[in-house]
This record gives C-alpha cells, sequence and structure tokens, in this order.
C-alpha cells in the first residue's frame, strides 16, 4: 500500500530546535513541568523519535519555552 499523504516530522522538529536552542531533553521537562505540564524525560525522547504524539498543551507550552511560532513546529 502506497501513502498518499506524508505526515509532518513534527517530533523531529522539536528535536532541532531544542538542539538550536543548546537544551538538554532534560532542561525543557523542567520548564515543561514548571509550566504545569507532566510531561517526562522518556516522553519527550519517544515525541522527538516520533513513537508517540505530543498533546496540544504541551504543545503550546513547547511553543512559549522555545519563542517561536508554532509554523515551525510544522515544517516539512
Amino acid at each position: 500500500m502506497r501513502c498518499i499523504l506524508t505526515d509532518i516530522p513534527i517530533g523531529r522538529n522539536i528535536q532541532t530546535i531544542r538542539m538550536k536552542r543548546n537544551m538538554t531533553q532534560l532542561q525543557v521537562v523542567a520548564q515543561m513541568q514548571l509550566n504545569g505540564s507532566n510531561m517526562s524525560r522518556s516522553t519527550l525522547a519517544n515525541i522527538e523519535t516520533e513513537r508517540r504524539n505530543i498533546k496540544a498543551s504541551d504543545l503550546k507550552l513547547l511553543k512559549m519555552i522555545f519563542d517561536v511560532d508554532y509554523e515551525e513546529f510544522f515544517k516539512e
């Protein structure tokens, strides 16, 4: 079966943004938890490797932490 629609690599985009900000996964998760998220480092790792989807509320927090527009997460 052939895919007609390819999905946007949100997880890889999150990882790219995080690395450009010189932040570790632990630093990002600590900021997330300070802002009310219960995300763990392993959850973030699974999101970045696209083994897990991200909650909209967590994406909103990452937008704030990374100080980027939503478009940065949805680049192809």
